[in-house]
């Protein structure tokens, strides 16, 4: 106990000392034989001025996602940088979500906000609620959407982490993640 007491004095001293020399003013600055320079810095890309989407543009393309009657190939361009070889594991994703007996699934977007990585995106937070009696099959789960004509997209980095997350689940008829 002694000894955590002495640390705790110490580093508190050091604390101290250090916040007096930063708070000390002198009335002559050190000279340097070296000139000063200012490092330039970007600021942050800004959001853009258009408003958030709605909650319900977000949760529409998770709902056609989920929709085991619309055909993968449909569903491609739900998924950025998706291509004809992502139908068949969207179908499987589909036939998956049915034969686990999650579904019907319900979608509630909350707290989105402009992506802090890729301004034009968006991310929010998914509530998801799955079909069937096991309360402990509903979850919520950040997703990221980007903007795609006048719609939006499910980014493929969080499309990708969904499909692993599906096929880590322990099913054999989980869905191989597209690539």
């Amino acid at each position: 106990m002694n000894r955590s007491r002495i640390a705790v004095l110490g580093a508190a001293t050091i604390v101290a000392a250090l916040g007096l020399c930063g708070c000390s003013s002198a009335d002559h600055p050190a000279k340097t034989a070296h000139p000063t320079t200012s490092a330039l810095t970007t600021a942050p890309e800004t959001p853009p001025a258009a408003p958030l989407p709605a909650p319900e543009a977000l949760t529409g393309v998770l709902d056609r996602l989920a929709d085991v009657n619309v055909p993968g190939a449909d569903k491609v361009g739900l998924v950025e940088q998706g291509t004809a070889d992502d139908a068949a594991a969207l179908d499987k994703f589909g036939r998956a979500l049915v034969d686990n007996g999650f579904t019907p699934l319900a979608f509630e977007a909350t707290d989105l906000a402009w992506a802090q990585n890729e301004p034009t995106n968006v991310v929010a937070t998914i509530k998801v609620t799955a079909g069937g009696e096991e309360s402990a099959r509903n979850f919520s789960f950040p997703m990221e959407f980007t903007p795609q004509g006048d719609g939006w997209q499910l980014t493929r980095h969080t499309a990708d982490l969904l499909l692993v997350m599906g096929s880590a689940a322990g099913s054999s008829n989980a869905p191989t993640p597209p690539r």
